[in-house]
């Protein structure tokens, strides 16, 4: 995979990764912020998404509405996305173009003007949102495992926050957190795409170097204690459909294990991708596919294993059969890790473990946006040479090393169960 990127640091802290891609006539522009709900407390949970809106409210410069307009007309696409680790603004446009996205994002990364009633305006829409979410089983479901699963750790709440933290924070509560987090050095920006580099790389000096800089304020999370016990939680809510969510503690990106677990999650449930651009493949292969799908037992399954500073969460989700039961699904999946731990995969089936999941990886990492995407993504949690030898450590993957993640990981102490039972009545319409 090429890795000629240009990597460099501007005075003020900000790094900048560019990527000539000359196939296409396209540049794709990525900023990336090192804040999202790992770096919220109790009291402001949702703080770090709901900034993210009001970053589309305007600036003096370009009022709100008015960079949306000036997109459209030149043939762009922006859009935002906030996560556990970081909160990512981007923009895909002609390569003639681009100097529009680079003033936008100086622009709004010091000068959003937070207007206080823009704020009352996406208060109602993040709780809406928010309200939309829990007429959703798999939301409701996803919380309480979430919740039950991180005692410390700020992991432990939704990004979106909780209801009772969106109704009281203040425009002062946002702004503040905005002030913090929203600086050069807490920043990467990165484009791929149709461009020179001096030249872009000079125009972004003059843009990005004059704005002021600091080290945000704050410290990591606490570490989450080791889990010694299966915790278990059951959600009753509308629908006619049991589903099933089990969560298990799983290493960082940046740790080795993160490759032996990635590819146990090929194996056991069909690879996941990391990348949001990057689509799917068929699970039809994989060992719970086959036990449970296949048996009758569930509609459905997926699992998801995600990238992140800390150690998050390797996600089992089903859809339970109608004629099947949660208890029934627990103890095949059981017995299908049990089968794991006891005996590493056969040579042939873990190639395609590790083929498939290969495959997934390159067809998430092919287009400028989405090679744009990598670039900062990785920084997030490790660096772009994560990236760049995904691959290779992936294929250095042996049975034994599967194994042993398997008995690692999928302990039921390690793991929080939930279950969806619902009630048959429908969602409540005021919602």
């Amino acid at each position: 995979m090429d890795a000629s990127i240009t990597r460099l640091y501007l005075p003020n802290g900000l790094l900048v990764l560019l990527k000539e891609i000359h196939t296409s006539p396209i540049i794709s522009q990525w900023i990336w912020y090192r804040v999202g709900s790992r770096n919220e407390t109790p009291g402001n949970t949702g703080v770090s998404h709901w900034v993210e809106h009001m970053l589309f409210k305007g600036t003096a410069q370009y009022p709100a509405g008015a960079s949306d307009r000036l997109l459209s007309r030149e043939g762009g696409v922006w859009n935002a996305f906030t996560y556990l680790d970081w909160t990512a603004f981007f923009e895909s446009l002609p390569a003639d173009k681009i100097d529009l996205a680079l003033r936008l994002e100086a622009d709004r990364m010091a000068n959003s003007l937070f207007d206080p009633q823009e704020v009352e305006s996406e208060r109602t829409v993040v709780i809406a949102e928010r309200q939309g979410d829990e007429n959703e089983p798999l939301f409701r479901l996803g919380e309480a495992v979430q919740e039950a699963a991180f005692r410390v750790h700020a992991y432990h709440h939704e990004i979106i926050g909780s209801l009772a933290d969106l109704q009281s924070m203040t425009r002062s509560d946002l702004y503040r957190h905005y002030q913090n987090y929203y600086t050069p050095a807490n920043a990467v920006l990165a484009l791929a795409g149709d461009f020179e580099t001096a030249a872009l790389l000079e125009r972004i000096r003059a843009l990005y170097e004059p704005l002021p800089s600091h080290a945000p304020q704050g410290s990591a999370p606490p570490r989450e204690p080791e889990q010694t016990e299966e915790r278990r939680v059951t959600v009753e809510g509308p629908g006619e459909t049991v589903y099933m969510q089990l969560a298990y503690h799983a290493p960082a990106a940046s740790q080795e294990d993160f490759f032996a677990c990635t590819v146990l999650d090929s194996l056991l449930t069909g690879p996941s991708s990391l990348n949001m651009f990057g689509g799917g493949i068929s699970n039809k292969t994989s060992r719970l596919y086959r036990r449970l799908v296949e048996g009758e037992l569930a509609v459905s399954v997926s699992g998801g294993l995600g990238a992140t500073i800390d150690p998050y969460l390797y996600m089992i989700d089903l859809t339970v059969h109608p004629q099947s039961t949660p208890e029934a699904c627990l103890q095949a999946i059981d017995e299908e890790v049990a089968r794991l731990q006891d005996s590493p995969p056969a040579a042939a089936e873990l190639e395609r473990a590790v083929k498939q999941a290969k495959a997934l990886f390159a067809y998430g990492s092919e287009s400028i946006s989405n090679q744009a995407f990598w670039m900062g993504f990785a920084e997030m949690f490790a660096t772009y040479d994560w990236f760049t030898t995904y691959l290779e450590r992936l294929q250095a993957v042996t049975p034994a090393d599967v194994q042993r993640a398997a008995q690692r990981m999928l302990r039921p102490s390690n793991r929080t169960s939930g279950v969806y039972l619902p009630t048959g009545e429908a969602p409540d319409e005021g919602d």
